[in-house]
């Protein structure tokens, strides 16, 4: 018997970027799934058109925006699976992507994530993730092993990454209830990979499944190198080293933060990007008025 998956998407005015989504996960091989897309405040509803397209669906409508962490819980509270397969609205899902993840997981209880690899829609063969390394203890940055290479098969074992990608994570839902929903303050950006961290202090692995592929349309969401795009990178790296560091490295990371952003803010000064420049700023700001 196939424990029960509920999968969950967000969609904010890309209706036709989910209605794809929603498409191609109509013919995945898992069947004991629940379908939830929260719409985060669009300016149409997309209710009646989901649901004459994908009657299984169910919709979940919020009046404001609540970002990607808020549109999730919102979600998440309705779902009733023994595992929770959070997508991204911008990805396309191959057939099988689903029975690797819930397999890992249904052997070792102590898998809290399964994350799958990821390649990049416009580009098939070119890899996007296939596992992270860990933070950079002060640059609080990671980055994806495979990142833009040619998928020959050499990212092709499964095995423990130090974080999931927010794209395409399966979680189980024992672990939710144990750390609580993802953590809401980040809006945007870092609030998987704090959730990463908690559900690792609770005694959880994150694995890299391998033969759980899903395309991912990057950065059709909110664009590449955009004020929002900007502001919530900057804002929400200092955030997250605010929470979880503390003493020297703590000062280490926060200074190094700094200084990167003055950094940036000359450099998109003098590129003629004012609303960069200020994005960084701004993200900066917000940290010492919270």
């Amino acid at each position: 018997m196939q424990p029960l998956v509920s999968i969950i998407t967000v969609n904010y005015n890309q209706i036709e970027v989910t209605l794809s989504f929603l498409q191609s996960l109509a013919d995945i091989t898992y069947k004991n799934t629940e379908i939830f897309v929260v719409d985060n405040a669009s300016q149409t509803d997309p209710t009646i058109l989901i649901k004459e397209l994908y009657p299984e669906v169910e919709v979940i409508v919020s009046k404001e925006n609540l970002g990607f962490a808020g549109g999730n819980n919102l979600a998440l509270k309705k779902a009733r699976g023994k595992y929770v397969m959070f997508l991204n609205n911008d990805t396309i899902v191959t057939h099988c992507f689903l029975d690797p993840l819930v397999k890992v997981a249904e052997n070792n209880p102590k898998v809290g994530i399964c994350s799958s690899k990821l390649n990049f829609y416009s580009n098939p063969d070119l890899i996007q993730f296939a596992g992270s390394s860990p933070l950079h203890p002060f640059k609080i940055q990671s980055f994806a092993y495979g990142y833009a290479q040619k998928d020959e098969g050499q990212f092709n074992e499964t095995k423990e990454t130090a974080l999931a990608h927010g794209a395409a994570m399966l979680v189980r839902m024992e672990a939710i209830n144990k750390v609580g929903p993802m953590p809401e303050d980040y809006f945007l950006y870092y609030e998987e990979i704090d959730w990463c961290e908690k559900i690792k202090k609770a005694g959880y692995k994150i694995m890299f499944v391998a033969d759980s592929l899903v395309f991912h349309k990057v950065s059709v969401s909110i664009g590449k190198k955009n004020f929002t795009q900007v502001y919530y990178k900057t804002r929400n790296r200092i955030l997250f080293t605010k929470k979880w560091k503390s003493g020297i490295p703590k000062m280490v990371a926060l200074v190094y933060l700094t200084m990167v952003m003055f950094k940036d803010y000359y450099k998109y000064k003098k590129e003629k990007k004012r609303d960069l420049a200020y994005a960084t700023w701004y993200g900066w700001k917000w940290n010492l008025k919270n």
